[in-house]
């Protein structure tokens, strides 16, 4: 493992598992392995059903600490906590209000994380000393049995360097970490592709910090009143103090390329993204193209990534990070990419992308 301070480099294990068949040996061999790493204080790329989180024992403060040391993630970015059953949250949340519980038998295990009073045990490093610790059960099946026989809550922010695109493969995990983690779990590409919805239920109403694949009227349905949070305009480029939840940065998700937002109804993104690209000149262009969107015939020789149906959010959110990566592997310079009407899974891509588009002031 990887001691604190030290900056060469591990050799990255990459364990190949099956999600549909745990019992082979291989899987119960990579599981195994896996499992032992997190108990020893190691780092392990695990994929979950939303993106590959970077994982380490939730209660061992230098474990976390290496977490950090891998992405470069600055200290006042709270990560959230992983469990396999409601069981594990003793030691780990303070109480659990009554619209937590609703909100739990709803969608755990499922991409939703809780913001909970926590309990001492947690170290300051995984809340960014504020008093709510975001809590999940992820529903991916490797993710589970990992933490099930890690017999630890696994802290898993996304397995990426800080602020870059987040990982929905393992390719991505290892193009980021490869050589600064332990090893990563391989289970092929994520399902939901965005990250999960965040959300304090002790609020009135409740706030959604990051929305995900749980959304507002889901929620609202089980629980009541709830509402986006509207602090992020306030944020510094580095805070003077502890982001209030994961997910709520300036900047976040973000290619090297520059990306460029474009809206526009579907009958018009063609030529909406043809006049943005004049706009442009001298660039090495990538476009992030719905698949219903014929390319014009300006645009040929740009980088296209085929996105997924304008009317089908759930498959643009779950090839949106894959997308990215795949321009700036391209090399462009500069991706044009639309906004999604705001429906569904749709206002988490407009969250994901409107900070990946932010631009520190220079």
């Amino acid at each position: 493992m990887r001691s604190e301070g030290d900056n060469t480099e591990v050799k990255t294990l990459r364990l190949i598992i099956d999600p549909a068949h745990l019992e082979t040996a291989e899987s119960q061999e990579a599981l195994d392995r896996a499992a032992d790493i997190l108990r020893a204080g190691g780092l392990v790329a695990l994929p979950t059903e939303t993106v590959y989180g970077l994982g380490a024992n939730a209660l061992d403060a230098a474990a976390v600490e290496r977490i950090f040391l891998a992405k470069r993630r600055p200290a006042w970015d709270p990560i959230i906590v992983h469990v396999a059953s409601t069981s594990m949250l003793e030691g780990l949340v303070a109480e659990v209000p009554e619209a937590a519980r609703r909100l739990m038998k709803a969608f755990w295990p499922g991409p939703l994380t809780l913001l909970l009073p926590r309990a001492p045990t947690v170290p300051d490093a995984v809340t960014a000393g504020r008093p709510l610790v975001g809590v999940r059960m992820p529903s991916h099946p490797v993710a589970l049995e990992l933490i099930r026989r890690a017999g630890v809550p696994v802290a898993a922010p996304s397995a990426n360097l800080f602020a870059y695109i987040s990982p929905t493969t393992t390719d991505h995990v290892l193009e980021d970490l490869e050589g600064r983690i332990d090893a990563v779990l391989d289970a092929g590409q994520t399902a939901h592709g965005v990250e999960s919805t965040v959300l304090d239920p002790s609020a009135a109403p409740m706030v959604i910090y990051r929305p995900g694949a749980v959304t507002a009227e889901q929620i609202r349905k089980i629980a009541g009143p709830v509402q986006l949070y509207r602090g992020g305009e306030k944020l510094l480029e580095i805070p003077a103090e502890a982001l209030p939840s994961p997910g709520v940065g300036l900047r976040h998700y973000a290619p090297k390329a520059k990306l460029v937002l474009v809206e526009a109804e579907l009958a018009d993104l063609a030529s909406t993204l043809e006049k943005a690209s004049r706009e442009w000149p001298g660039e090495r262009l990538g476009i992030m193209l719905p698949a219903d969107v014929a390319v014009p015939a300006q645009l040929n020789t740009c980088a296209i990534y085929p996105w997924g149906r304008w009317n089908a959010p759930e498959e643009m959110a779950r090839s949106l990070y894959a997308g990215l990566r795949a321009l700036d592997v391209q090399r462009c310079s500069l991706i044009l990419c639309p906004l999604p009407p705001a429906e569904g899974i749709g206002a988490a891509i407009r969250d994901r992308l409107r900070k990946a588009a932010y631009c520190r002031k220079e």
